[in-house]
């Protein structure tokens, strides 16, 4: 848990439901946040290694949020985590607000990429593990969260397909599975990802124990995928 400038108050997991419900205004994305909030929750909470009063050391983990349609779940997040003031939320989407319906990274404290047209998050993760790389950064880790419909973009067909025999071992990709892909894959989404020598597993996306194993589940050598079955979009 975290300790905000709202009255110093702890914030964790039970409050991101009344986090989420001060943001208001165009909701039609509403299901693309939901679906990500038990994923991101868990990153933020037990796995990235970020911190608010340093949102640029050279050494932080860089999380990429592909998904970035309806973020109301990740600015949630940022919220409880302190990255950005909890008085924010009810401006989201205003005129003024830097809370936009898809995140800034010039407005925005934490966040690394302005995103929101599907299939960047995934090529731009890839990059920015070679980028680290290249600078001779071995503790920082790369994560992406995308959606399984994104998975139908061919710049995430190139992306798995050149990191897997790159040996992007600092690569970590997350797939919110809400069953809203377009195009139906033989074996599913973590064989296709296997398939081009990546290391996978698939879990609960609600299942918070789960998640976390998944996520710190070694893979040397290898970018590693999780898939995070949720709810289908239109149950």
């Amino acid at each position: 848990m975290t300790i905000t400038e709202e009255s110093g108050r702890v914030h964790g997991y039970a409050d991101l439901s009344r986090l989420m419900g001060l943001m208001t205004g165009d909701e039609k994305h509403g299901p693309a946040a939901t679906s990500t909030l038990d994923v991101l929750w868990v990153l933020y909470d037990r796995v990235l290694r970020v911190r608010p009063e340093r949102p640029e050391d050279p050494e932080r983990d860089r999380f990429l949020l592909s998904k970035g349609h309806g973020p109301m779940a990740y600015y949630a997040v940022l919220a409880a985590k302190g990255f950005v003031p909890v008085e924010w939320l009810a401006r989201f989407g205003a005129y003024d607000s830097p809370l936009g319906h898809h995140p800034d990274r010039t407005l925005v404290p934490g966040v690394e990429i302005g995103s929101g047209s599907l299939g960047h998050g995934l090529p731009i993760a890839v990059g920015t593990a070679l980028g680290l790389r290249a600078q001779g950064l071995r503790r920082p880790r790369v994560w992406t969260l995308v959606g399984d419909a994104e998975l139908d973009e061919g710049s995430n067909h190139e992306a798995i397909a050149y990191a897997g025999p790159t040996g992007l071992e600092n690569l970590h990709a997350v797939v919110v599975d809400n069953s809203s892909a377009g195009h139906a894959r033989p074996g599913g989404i973590a064989a296709r990802f296997e398939a081009a020598g990546w290391s996978a597993a698939t879990v609960d996306g609600r299942d918070h124990a789960a998640l976390y194993d998944a996520f710190t589940a070694p893979h040397p050598s290898r970018p590693h995928v999780v898939v995070a079955r949720v709810e289908p979009k239109n149950s």
